[in-house]
């Protein structure tokens, strides 16, 4: 591509990525009215960073949370909220019941899933799993509850490296599930034995290399941050990988002033507040041909929107069930991680 060519892709690029104009009087009123009903009902938002931003500027003003998934778990579980509003995706809801029994957690929209998730059923794991019985099961944070209860551990992308070696540093063979892209990145990193499941995430198995260097040739000073459920052929151009919260803080750290960002684009919210001087560029996906040159959002998360979000709080609709037993076992997985990501902090 030549450098004139390049620019006119980047330009359309760019074009393609802007999100649509709000109406900015309709939003004010349907905020105000789900902050009021937030206090009068006993409840809290927590909002996902790849949802609208405008949850999450609402999620923040009302003393909810913005965060990753691992975070948005522990804040349900810590806050003193009776009702918590989970602005995610399914598995995220799941989890937060799971880690608080006694409260009730709703959801904008039940339907608001995961391909991570859909792409790993219950039942498919298990006998995966029993070909192979004297690995250790680590899965993904981005899996059913009924998967979890199948797993050893879960992790999410900010703990799953360290988890994984210590798993090997005490001779543990391990299955991972469900993205392939974050188990090669994972292996990778680690001398980890790991038989991989089959699956990706449709929003970060769509970043290209091709894209990234084309995006180069008009940003040559730009850092690239990649979150590590894209290809290896993306990692391998990332001047930082990481989670969520990971790629949030390498953009406030990092010393360039433009960055190229190989995540859903819902994370620009509170990247932008971490690093105000910097220039945000969303990476493409599908490549130079694609009708959508930017399909960095996740349609799940995007299911998520402040009509849905007063509408179960006015008719407690769309609460969250997860059987009691399942629970149980989905539990102590995830205790496993929290466990440890505590004892990293010490």
């Amino acid at each position: 591509m030549t450098d004139t060519n390049a620019r006119d892709f980047v330009r359309a690029h760019i074009a393609a990525s802007q999100l649509p104009a709000r109406d900015d009087a309709h939003d004010a009123e349907l905020k105000a009215k789900i902050k009021a009903k937030l206090q009068e009902t006993n409840a809290v938002l927590v909002a996902h960073y790849y949802t609208d931003p405008v949850l999450q500027e609402l999620a923040e003003e009302t003393g909810g949370c913005v965060s990753d998934s691992l975070e948005m778990a522990r804040f349900g579980r810590d806050h003193s909220a009776q009702t918590l509003v989970v602005a995610g995706v399914k598995f995220m809801g799941e989890t937060a019941k799971i880690l608080t029994p006694n409260k009730t957690v709703l959801m904008p929209d039940l339907e608001a899933t995961c391909s991570l998730d859909i792409g790993c059923p219950a039942d498919e794991f298990a006998a995966f799993c029993d070909q192979y019985p004297d690995r250790k099961v680590v899965v993904y944070a981005n899996t059913s509850a009924a998967v979890k209860a199948r797993a050893d551990w879960v992790v999410t992308s900010s703990c799953a490296v360290e988890i994984v070696n210590h798993l090997t540093e005490q001779g543990e063979k391990l299955i991972w599930a469900p993205d392939k892209h974050l188990g090669s990145y994972i292996q990778s990193n680690s001398d980890a034995d790991m038989i991989l499941w089959d699956g990706a995430c449709i929003v970060h198995d769509e970043f290209k290399a091709k894209g990234i260097l084309d995006l180069k040739k008009v940003y040559p000073e730009a850092a690239v941050l990649v979150h590590p459920e894209s290809p290896a052929s993306v990692v391998e151009l990332a001047d930082a990988v990481g989670s969520t919260s990971q790629l949030i803080a390498a953009a406030q750290n990092l010393p360039h002033k433009q960055m190229i960002v190989a995540t859903d684009q819902g994370i620009f919210y509170k990247m932008q507040q971490s690093a105000p001087s910097k220039e945000l560029i969303i990476a493409p996906t599908a490549g130079t041909s694609a009708t959508c040159r930017s399909c960095a959002n996740c349609p799940w998360m995007a299911m998520n929107t402040l009509e849905a979000v007063l509408e179960v709080l006015e008719t407690r609709s769309n609460e969250v069930v997860v059987d009691e037993q399942l629970a149980k076992r989905a539990m102590q997985p995830l205790d496993r991680m929290l466990d440890f990501t505590a004892a990293m902090k010490r």
